[in-house]
């Protein structure tokens, strides 16, 4: 598929930016370059292929996922300045 100067400025105009005479003629090509390569994998046959979601082998993560005890509200706000019943007192910043 071939994108044309016209194209790259419409998509250009919906993005708000304003391109120079020579980035219009590079984007054109580069863009124009992308979907060849789209459309050259469209077309392998992916029948029978496993679904990946990486193409490296992953063992996981690296420790054990255990759920561990968290601060209370008393104790999480004990050393902030102005913090009173469990609670942050911060400045009003909304009228």
């Amino acid at each position: 598929m071939r994108i044309d100067a016209k194209e790259v400025l419409r998509i250009a105009r919906l993005a708000h930016l304003d391109l120079a005479e020579e980035e219009i003629a590079r984007l054109s090509a580069e863009l124009s370059s992308i979907l060849s390569h789209v459309e050259m994998l469209r077309s392998v046959d992916t029948q029978g292929v496993a679904e990946t979601f990486h193409p490296l082998e992953y063992g996981g993560p690296m420790r054990a996922d255990d759920t561990v005890a968290s601060l209370g509200a008393a104790e999480a706000t004990r050393g902030a300045p102005g913090g009173a019943a469990g609670a942050f007192l911060v400045p009003r910043i909304i009228g």
